[in-house]
């Protein structure tokens, strides 16, 4: 589904991304493990088109997309879920639900917001809770929720787990993996890698803006060199 090679990207003169190369099967979770700083926000942030690229090539079901606007890409179907979840803190649950569908103006969004409040209980009762009001886990629940208002093929994750506690971690990564098996696409960051790499299907290794090690999950989480910097072990 998704097809990145040799993509190249910087902020000013210094180089973030150097030549990186991934590719995300059509119905995989896919995760991406590294350091802090190591360019995995940099990577999802130009797939999805907020970061600008200096080379290489995006491919989204085999169509070049390096040239969209970013607002084309959501149409085209990829969302992402941002670090930090940066929801419009003053709005309701719902509003920020309906912003949430802003590619798809005219069209009735109420389906899919019962299938949020079906996946996300919590949302329903307190719909109309302003969003900075709302706990970490919560927040992150709408951040979610949001961005399955515009239907996406390809969902994008920056961090889901950032600032949860560990009951919260596991009910975040299971809606993850359950979004799967509906048939989404998604592409993973996640600080906890040995969580994430329980529910992805492959791995890639970011480090220092370079691939160092790709796989299937299973391969990855065998590697000594994974093993001993990002497990633990």
């Amino acid at each position: 589904m998704l097809s990145v090679e040799n993509l190249t990207s910087a902020y000013g003169r210094i180089e973030a991304l150097h030549g990186v190369s991934i590719e995300v099967g059509a119905g995989q979770i896919v995760t991406l493990v590294g350091a802090n700083g190591a360019g995995k926000t940099t990577l999802l942030r130009a797939i999805s088109g907020v970061q600008p690229i200096t080379a290489g090539s995006i491919r989204f079901d085999g169509k070049p997309i390096e040239r969209l606007p970013s607002h084309d890409r959501v149409a085209a179907g990829i969302t992402q879920v941002p670090e930090g979840r940066q929801l419009f803190a003053p709005l309701t649950i719902e509003d920020n639900l309906k912003l949430g569908a802003w590619s798809r103006r005219g069209a009735d969004v109420t389906p899919e917001i019962a299938r949020v409040y079906a996946l996300f209980p919590m949302l329903y009762e307190r719909r109309s809770t302003p969003a900075g009001a709302l706990s970490g886990g919560q927040q992150q629940m709408l951040a979610i929720g949001r961005a399955l208002m515009a239907r996406p093929r390809l969902l994008l994750l920056d961090e889901p787990s950032m600032g949860l506690a560990p009951i919260l971690v596991d009910q975040i990564l299971e809606t993850i993996h359950g979004l799967k098996r509906g048939g989404l696409t998604i592409l993973l960051v996640e600080q906890n890698a040995r969580a994430a790499l329980a529910i992805a299907d492959r791995a890639y290794v970011l480090e220092t803006g370079r691939i160092t090690a790709s796989g299937t999950a299973a391969e990855v989480q065998v590697d000594e060199r994974v093993r001993e910097a990002y497990l633990g072990v």
